[in-house]
């Protein structure tokens, strides 16, 4: 399957919602990003409407259709009737906006104002398109088809096969109900092969609110027609209000002749019945329904079309007509509409069709006749052992373990770990196990760190304190736990860090009561609004640096007094020598004047 999807790769923010909410999980998660898994999509495009990032890109076919333009040969549009709503305008309905003046008037103001054909047809001729044509013609022919069918009970159980999704879901999940869906081509189809009988030599062009008629166009269901199929290009109702704004065309000129002008339906609006397709049960609004013998039922969105499916291969229904639609409200809240209003559209696109047929020609199943052939993805169903180890992995060893939260995307561990062997999940996609990780690591460094925490809420109750800490204080958690941090610390410096919303560092304070210095750090998260305090015990630094003081103040007193008793002897040795030596010269002079004399 061609890529009819893709992805800003910088956009995706692994939030896993594209997963969460595809039907049937065809996204991939590698590499931090979602990846289409295109052979197992169904192109419902619930992953391009929910991705909150805008990561998903339906792919743009506006040069394609330009290039159609320029061939050569005339192109002819068939447009959605769901284009009534999609281009409407809407009205205010609150006091004092127009339409107000209560009673029907303001009923009717509650409905969108539907866009006429005569002024999507003048549009489209401005771009270069030699006509347009609502596929509610191509409607008509396949709902007749489907009541001749029923007629002549051609099938047990007949599902309707304008929903390409469906069809793609049935195709590549539920072959064994292939056999029940309607060998009939789609409208557009329908409707396309209807214009190139009429102008031979024409190209055609769609133009709706859905992502899988772009596969439709392109896939092997327009096998046996000629030059690959009766439609040539699909664009979405948002390429075609782009190109309608790359050339400048305005859609709100809305007088009266210029519709008349371009739509040569215009007063037979009653014979326009197949306008309600787009809507639940549109589909059987539109048929006779003459069997007595059949049930008929409309069923929208792909979960409850699964449920039905199931019903059906079970063997639990039975002579029925199914309409399926994968969209909840039908194709009017398609994945490309520009605004969801399901009742107001609702009420719109019933109030806009007529209570007639349109005029077609007839065309016999033959004809109409399309084939639907297996598309299953090539799936390797491993044992429950491999998935029990994956789910041992996360840490699920037990039943009670296994949460199925949804998180990761999946609805059950087990899927997940499904998903897991099958390459397209990986094991840190499980919210629980990453938490669980993380608070086993975080838990295991606060445990073994010897420095001591605790954590404080704003109103300095404690919420957390380790074991380094209960040693401080000589506590166990639980005397603690939920009380004011007062019964075990001064609680000034707290409330001071969160008056201020300033941390402090490496403070050195004296716990009196417990006879212990700490080295206190308070920190202060205003994101989280907890006060965490961190102890470093310094005890016993401080008492071998008391120690070490102690020691230097006796080493200086011993030292003084030794210098002290050596200055002494110095003196006393000097003041000795000094006498000794008086009395040397005294008499060593006498003994001088002795020699002299004689």
């Amino acid at each position: 399957m061609a890529e009819y999807l893709t992805l800003k790769t910088a956009d995706c923010k692994n939030c896993y919602k594209c997963i969460r909410h595809c039907p049937v999980k065809s996204i991939k998660f590698s590499n931090n990003q979602a990846h289409i898994i295109d052979d197992e999509c169904i192109l419902c495009g619930n992953c391009f409407v929910t991705c909150p990032q805008k990561a998903k890109e339906i792919r743009n076919d506006i040069e394609a259709a330009r290039a159609l333009l320029k061939s050569g040969a005339p192109v002819y549009a068939s447009v959605a009737p769901s284009f009534a709503v999609n281009y409407a305008v809407r009205n205010r309905t609150d006091d004092g906006a127009p339409g107000n003046e209560g009673g029907k008037a303001a009923a009717k103001a509650a409905i969108p104002n539907s866009f006429s054909m005569g002024r999507m047809k003048r549009a489209l001729k401005q771009l270069g398109f030699a006509g347009a044509e609502e596929t509610a013609l191509g409607a008509t022919m396949v709902k007749q088809r489907y009541d001749a069918m029923i007629d002549a009970e051609e099938q047990d159980i007949i599902i309707s096969s304008c929903c390409p999704s469906v069809n793609l879901l049935i195709q590549k999940y539920y072959p064994m109900a292939i056999p029940c869906i309607a060998p009939v081509m789609s409208p557009m189809q329908t409707h396309c092969m209807d214009i190139k009988r009429r102008y031979p030599g024409a190209k055609t062009l769609f133009a709706g609110p859905c992502i899988s008629k772009k596969a439709e166009a392109e896939t092997d269901g327009n096998a046996g027609f000629p030059n690959g199929g009766p439609v040539d290009c699909v664009l979405t109702f948002a390429e075609l209000s782009q190109w309608f704004e790359e050339e400048n065309i305005r859609l709100d000129d809305n007088s009266p002749e210029n519709d008349e002008a371009v739509d040569p339906d215009r007063g037979k609006e009653s014979c326009t019945m197949a306008r309600a397709f787009p809507t639940t049960a549109g589909i059987l609004h539109t048929m006779e329904k003459k069997n007595p013998h059949y049930a008929y039922l409309a069923i929208d969105g792909i979960d409850n079309c699964k449920a039905a499916i199931e019903d059906i291969l079970e063997g639990r229904l039975g002579k029925c007509f199914i309409e399926m639609s994968a969209c909840s409200g039908s194709c009017i809240n398609g994945p490309v509409m520009s605004a969801s209003m399901p009742i107001r559209d609702y009420m719109a696109v019933r109030s806009f069709a007529g209570n007639k047929d349109f005029e077609v020609a007839v065309y016999s199943g033959d004809e109409l006749h399309r084939t639907f052939k297996t598309l299953s993805p090539r799936k390797v169903r491993l044992g429950t052992k491999a998935i029990e180890d994956v789910l041992r992995k996360l840490g699920k060893t037990k039943p009670e373990h296994e949460l199925n939260c949804g998180s990761c995307g999946y609805n059950t561990c087990r899927e997940k770990a499904q998903a897991v062997l099958e390459g397209k999940a990986t094991l840190t996609m499980c919210l629980p196990y990453l938490k669980e990780r993380a608070e086993s690591f975080s838990d295991d460094i606060i445990k073994n760190t010897p420095n001591g925490i605790i954590v404080l809420n704003e109103t300095l109750e404690v919420q957390q304190i380790n074991t380094a800490a209960c040693r401080i204080f000589n506590i166990n958690p639980q005397d603690i736990l939920g009380d004011q941090v007062i019964r075990v610390l001064d609680p000034l410096p707290f409330i001071e860090a969160c008056r201020q919303e300033k941390n402090r560092y490496n403070r050195r304070e004296y716990l009196a009561d417990y006879e212990k210095y700490i080295d206190q750090t308070i920190i202060y998260d205003k994101n989280y609004h907890i006060i965490i305090g961190i102890m470093r015990d310094v005890t016993l630094e401080e008492s071998r640096k008391a120690a070490k003081e102690e020691f230097n103040r006796k080493t200086i007193e011993i030292t003084d007094r030794v210098i002290e008793k050596q200055m002494r002897a110095v003196q006393e040795i000097a003041s000795l020598l000094g006498e000794t030596t008086a009395e040397t010269k005294v008499a060593l002079t006498k003994f001088k004047e002795s020699l002299s004399n004689e």
